[in-house]
């Protein structure tokens, strides 16, 4: 998995496999008399954690293909780093019905993937800097870009349930909002088959 990088970063990629391609092993010596000592360590350490090249040894590199590096930075991730989060948060509307209904819904391609999130609004700083940390956009309320980001629906108190590892909305709640749409029939009636009536057990104060 590849994340984006700064420009910086990306011009010593291409340095590095402009001249090492994906194969040939280099160190961070490569960069002596180009950046100073703070900057080059940055940099490596920026790239490494991006995943545009990999440790092969205690001081050798090897760069990974560009094909890889780029395609990869499309791979859809937010459902499994969000697990790793230490603050409450609960994936709603859209996002809440693709996952209820077994993704009988979907609502994501490589070109667009958004992902509805309730966070409490005390924790909203928490959050920004989660997904910056991981490199994935982020906007509240409304926003969109091209592939995986984020909505930040910040609410007071979050009610959630887990499914798949993942905390999301209450079914009874998923269902209201399918069924108010056309466009989510289908979902709307696979969970009604699938949970029947609707109880609300296992609900989850936060």
């Amino acid at each position: 998995m590849t994340s984006e990088i700064p420009a910086y970063a990306m011009r010593a990629y291409a340095l590095f496999y402009s001249r090492y391609g994906s194969r040939e092993p280099f160190t961070q010596s490569v960069l002596d008399w180009i950046t100073g000592i703070s900057m080059k360590k940055k940099i490596f350490s920026v790239l490494v954690k991006a995943g545009w090249i990999k440790k092969e040894s205690r001081e050798e590199y090897v760069c990974v293909s560009p094909e890889k590096a780029v395609v990869d930075l499309l791979i859809f991730k937010v459902t499994e780093i969000i697990k790793t989060a230490e603050k409450p948060y609960a994936f709603t509307q859209l996002s809440a019905i693709e996952i209820w209904s077994d993704y009988a819904y979907v609502q994501r391609e490589k070109a667009r993937s958004p992902y509805f999130i309730k966070i409490e609004q005390k924790d909203t700083s928490y959050w920004k800097f989660f997904f910056q940390e991981h490199s994935i956009p982020y906007y509240t309320g409304k926003g969109s870009t091209i592939g995986e980001f984020v909505i930040l629906v910040p609410v007071k108190k979050i009610r959630a349930v887990q499914k798949e590892g993942m905390w999301v909305e209450p079914l009874s709640e998923t269902i209201k909002i399918a069924k108010k749409n056309e466009m989510y029939e289908y979902a709307y009636e696979y969970m009604r088959k699938k949970y029947g009536s609707i109880t609300g057990k296992g609900k989850r104060n936060l």
